[in-house]
């Protein structure tokens, strides 16, 4: 029997739901019950931090993908990735907020001037929380024109996040030099639509 273009659709959402939405479930009930080591703070901010990363480079990669394998249906889960992405960056600073600092406010704008890498991840997650906002169609039509060049600084996000997570690390660098390698593999296949964008940028 032939799939429809709905169905797969459909199948991609449940499957995105259901590999970004457990995984996490599965993170906090380990450190309710004390299975994360030694450190569980730092493996709980950790996990939601690269799954942040993850599911950004996977959003990116949809629209070639999709151009590729001409497979335009890829596009319409593309949102769902966006959130996700949100999702997971809103808990990574939420994390480090509750189980780093204890809801410590004062200290916590004092660590995002005082340290570079963790004011430029919270620049990142600023960007990622107004594309998250503007994800709503009813925003999307409002916006017009405009929405389209906000969603573009999904570009800077990914470079912003690849250099807070190389600051980050204080040692064992390779994870994020091949994260790194990742983001700049997707930014040369963007190459021709970064290249329009700084055109009109400083034309």
């Amino acid at each position: 029997m032939k799939i429809s273009i709905k169905q797969k659709v459909l199948l991609l959402k449940l499957l995105i739901h259901i590999s970004a939405f457990l995984p996490l479930a599965y993170l906090y009930y380990q450190a309710l019950n004390d299975q994360l080591g030694a450190d569980p703070v730092q493996r709980v901010i950790h996990f939601t931090g690269i799954g942040a990363f993850n599911l950004l480079l996977l959003t990116l990669t949809v629209s070639p993908l999709a151009k590729y394998f001409k497979r335009g249906y890829l596009l319409q889960v593309r949102r769902l990735l966006g959130l996700y992405t949100f999702f997971y960056a809103l808990f990574h600073v939420l994390n480090f907020l509750a189980f780093d600092l204890q809801f410590a406010w004062g200290v916590f704008i004092g660590e995002v001037f005082k340290r570079p890498y963790i004011s430029i991840g919270m620049v990142a997650f600023l960007l990622l929380s107004a594309l998250a906002i503007t994800s709503l169609n009813s925003i999307k039509r409002k916006m017009g024109r405009a929405w389209q060049s906000l969603h573009n600084f999904s570009y800077l996000i990914l470079i912003l996040i690849a250099v807070h997570f190389y600051w980050s690390v204080k040692s064992e660098i390779l994870v994020p030099l091949f994260y790194g390698l990742l983001s700049f593999t997707i930014l040369l296949f963007r190459y021709k639509k970064l290249q329009q964008l700084f055109m009109r940028l400083f034309s």
